[in-house]
């Protein structure tokens, strides 16, 4: 195995953030003078619209959430808005308590590592800018690729970008869209993250795996020996 692809959101980001999730909505929706209630709606009804990128960036995204409220914002609101929801993003990305730490440990030890996240243009956006970025030698966004979990060009996009095999891949996800279905079908090893330590976590997660991996580990921390394990054929 040479290389690690990790999920993102509840799995590298902090489950704890999922429970910030509705307010951050709730403070854009203020900014673009819009309920709060009809936003969220706007916003969760859209997921796989947005998360394929079928809004564009994160301003014609808000244009268009907030003409499916019936409101029409002036520009000067609408980058308002923009500002806010950007400052909520941030705070559902903010790394879990042991995910840098994990990752530089990976690399020390010779795994490439990439990452594959359904997310929508915030994550793309600020990337460049987030403290993820220089630990992962190929991101992999769903909302730059136009399609989601668990397309198989997906996974074949991030190992063709590390430059290893599918079969020399671990994938570490958290669940949803099917992420272990398709890693499983892609020839990748699944790691299932619990986090049943945030009962939170899971609160938006979409289309759960149908395949329970094998491997389960509750958080990040025991990731380093447990690759390492199987590396050297134990159990």
């Amino acid at each position: 195995m040479r290389a690690i692809i990790f999920d993102f959101f509840g799995t590298l980001s902090d489950p704890a953030a999922e429970a910030e999730r509705l307010a951050t909505f709730a403070a854009t929706a203020e900014s673009l003078g819009v309920p709060a209630d009809r936003f969220t709606t706007a916003m969760t009804e859209s997921f796989g619209q947005r998360i394929t990128g079928s809004y564009g960036g994160t301003r014609d995204t808000l244009l268009a959430m907030a003409r499916a409220c019936g409101v029409e914002p002036a520009p000067s609101r609408l980058d308002a808005a923009v500002t806010v929801h950007r400052t909520g993003a941030e705070r559902l990305r903010r790394p879990r308590p042991e995910a840098l730490r994990v990752l530089g440990e990976v690399r020390a030890r010779g795994y490439a590592v990439g990452l594959l996240s359904d997310c929508s243009s915030e994550l793309c956006e600020a990337w460049p800018g987030t403290p993820y970025a220089n630990l992962v030698d190929a991101p992999v966004f769903s909302w730059r690729e136009g399609r989601r979990k668990p397309d198989p060009r997906l996974y074949a996009t991030v190992s063709d970008r590390l430059g290893v095999a599918p079969a020399e891949c671990w994938y570490v996800g958290d669940g949803g869209g099917r992420e272990h279905d398709g890693a499983r079908l892609a020839g990748m090893r699944p790691v299932l993250v619990t986090n049943v330590r945030y009962p939170e976590a899971g609160r938006f997660r979409t289309d759960p795996d149908t395949f329970v991996p094998p491997h389960r580990i509750p958080d990040l921390s025991p990731l380093p020996a447990l690759v390492e394990r199987a590396g050297d054929g134990q159990p």
